[in-house]
């Protein structure tokens, strides 16, 4: 049911149960707000969303406040505009003045409500916080001082990621956001996927950086510094230059690249490639022998840490493959060294990846080979922006250039990894050809596209009938593995992707990214597979000369060695 309510003097149309803001969001009229997430329910913390009644000249926020047939409401009146000036003034009363210095700066909401309501003097003073800076974990900083408790980080963590390390702690003027009893990130069950950092308004969350570290690396000669990028980076980027999102900048990535000093550049989709070939034949031999079923993927490194975590007694069904960046990252300091006469102690390398728990991957014991790193340095989506505006380079006027061979090519089933469903999707198709020794002819798999939690698929291959599953956020994983773990599901395959929508939207990627965005740059990883012609790993004419050449057979002593690991139950401490 739909009926008509004033906003600014103007009708607009209404549906019964939404609320104010529902209905002017539809009609394009925005009003500022903190505390709300949209598609969850409203909380109304902040108050910054308030909006007059004109009936009544009371003040409701509109993010709470449910429509009614007749309702007349401003959004700027001077009532509403000394109410939110005022919010912000609260806030900033004891909020640091170290804007210049913040990993925020210029992409700060609470700046950008500063400026907006023309706050131009300090009208209330407050004693200014001084909480310990947490830089515990591996991949995130926490700076509870730049916190203003408006809740998003608590409420992605415990209704998106299903994990709930952090909330809010003490009362009143002493209330806190952290994890449990105040202690540090170090010691919770933290995950590392960084949705707390997409949703924070200002520098209270950010990702550890390790720039020092790597412009050190590119300054000195005695190190051959390589970088690789994930799938996701390519068609991401672009919006950290005010590009249209979903934009495929690959080559002009390259040229960056090597014109910051990188000597080497590879694409990580490659590595996806190397994943495939391992994890379909790891599934196949799995099912023609018997062995613990459904596989689960490993190549989501929160969802690996969750699992330990929450689920180690199912930590025999994930897959033993390393992760993409691990594989591409074990390759380069063997066989690549050996290739080009490279010692892999003089190898620093780099990669560039949309996920902040990419970070604490590379750092883990299990993540080494003869006492050498796979990977040194972890960059995000955002970081590689910065790093590209230090060295003050236009990627708007700049000529493409390749990747580097060997390790340079990639099929179109490695680079659609960065979308959810896209590593069951390039799994099928190599494990068809596995078990049968023919191409499967449908290459798309339309059930396991799109941004649904969760996703299922039957497929024939010849008189087997394999059920595969597709899940994209953590709360959705522990639904379905509940599931599982009951009885009331079974299925061969599964694939967990930490973040909503996968590596398109990790804790890595722009912050403030535009509705839509994240459906544009799965659209343009798909397209991507629709354009070009080597659509499986098996076909990537690089990986089988690696195999001929290096590896031997998926499975076999050299590429177990090298690509593949065990994961443990890991204990958490609070």
């Amino acid at each position: 049911m739909s009926f008509l309510i004033k906003v600014n003097n103007k009708e607009i149309e209404a549906r019964n149960g939404e609320t104010i803001l529902d209905a002017m969001e539809r009609q394009g009229i925005q009003v500022p707000t903190l505390c709300h997430l949209k598609d969850m329910l409203p909380s109304g913390s902040c108050r910054m969303c308030v909006v007059e009644n004109a009936k009544n000249n009371r003040l409701v926020t509109a993010c709470s406040t449910p429509v009614e047939e007749g309702m007349e409401i401003q959004t700027h009146s001077s009532g509403v505009i000394e109410s939110r000036k005022t919010i912000v003034e609260l806030l900033l009363s004891n909020h640091p003045d170290d804007c210049l210095y913040c990993v925020r700066n210029k992409n700060c909401e609470l700046q950008d409500l500063s400026e907006e309501l023309q706050i131009r003097e300090r009208r209330i003073k407050g004693v200014k916080n001084n909480i310990h800076l947490d830089r515990s974990g591996t991949s995130l900083v926490r700076d509870p001082d730049k916190c203003i408790l408006c809740g998003r980080c608590v409420r992605v963590c415990e209704e998106v990621m299903g994990v709930a390390c952090i909330d809010f702690i003490n009362r009143g003027s002493q209330s806190i956001i952290g994890p449990p009893f105040d202690r540090t990130l170090n010691t919770s069950s933290c995950v590392n996927c960084g949705q707390c950092i997409m949703v924070c308004p200002t520098g209270a969350l950010s990702e550890k950086s390790h720039f020092p570290e790597l412009i050190s690396m590119l300054n000195n000669p005695e190190k051959t510094v390589v970088v690789q990028y994930a799938p996701s980076i390519s068609v991401s980027l672009a919006e950290e230059f005010n590009m249209p999102a979903g934009g495929d900048i690959s080559s002009i990535m390259n040229a960056a690249l090597r014109k910051i000093g990188f000597q080497y550049v590879f694409d990580t989709s490659f590595g996806a490639d190397l994943t495939i070939m391992e994890e379909a034949a790891e599934l196949v031999n799995r099912i023609e022998n018997g062995d613990t079923l459904p596989m689960i993927t490993s190549c989501c490194p929160g969802w690996v840490k969750f699992a330990e975590q929450f689920y180690p007694d199912m930590l025999p069904n994930l897959s033993s493959c390393k992760s993409p960046q691990q594989m591409m990252g074990a390759v380069i300091k063997s066989y690549w060294a050996e290739q080009l006469n490279k010692n892999p102690e003089d190898i620093y390398s780099v990669a560039i990846m949309p996920c902040t728990a990419k970070k604490f991957e590379a750092q883990r014991e299990e993540m080494t080979s003869r006492g050498i790193t796979d990977v040194d340095a972890v960059l995000t989506t955002r970081e590689l922006g910065q790093l590209i505006r230090m060295y003050g380079i236009d990627i708007n006027n700049i000529s493409p250039e390749a990747t580097d061979s060997p390790l340079g090519f990639r099929s179109s089933a490695g680079k659609i990894f960065g979308a959810s469903g896209g590593v069951m999707e390039a799994a099928i198709r190599t494990a068809y050809n596995m078990i049968t020794g023919e191409e499967l002819l449908k290459f798309k798999v339309e059930e396991l596209r799109g941004l649904d939690g969760c996703k299922e698929a039957q497929l024939k291959v010849d008189d087997l009938t394999i059920n595969v599953a597709v899940v994209n956020g953590l709360a959705n994983a522990r639904k379905l593995l509940d599931k599982v773990n009951n009885g009331e599901k079974e299925y061969h395959f599964i694939e967990v992707m930490a973040c909503p929508g996968g590596c398109i939207n990790g804790g890595g990627q722009h912050i403030g990214a535009a509705e839509g965005a994240v459906e544009a740059r799965m659209k343009a990883l798909y397209d991507i597979d629709d354009k070009e012609t080597v659509k499986t790993s098996h076909k990537n004419p690089e990986v089988i000369k690696l195999y001929k050449g290096f590896l031997g057979k998926p499975l076999e002593h050299t590429s177990h060695e090298l690509l593949h690991t065990h994961y443990y139950k890991r204990d958490v401490i609070l």
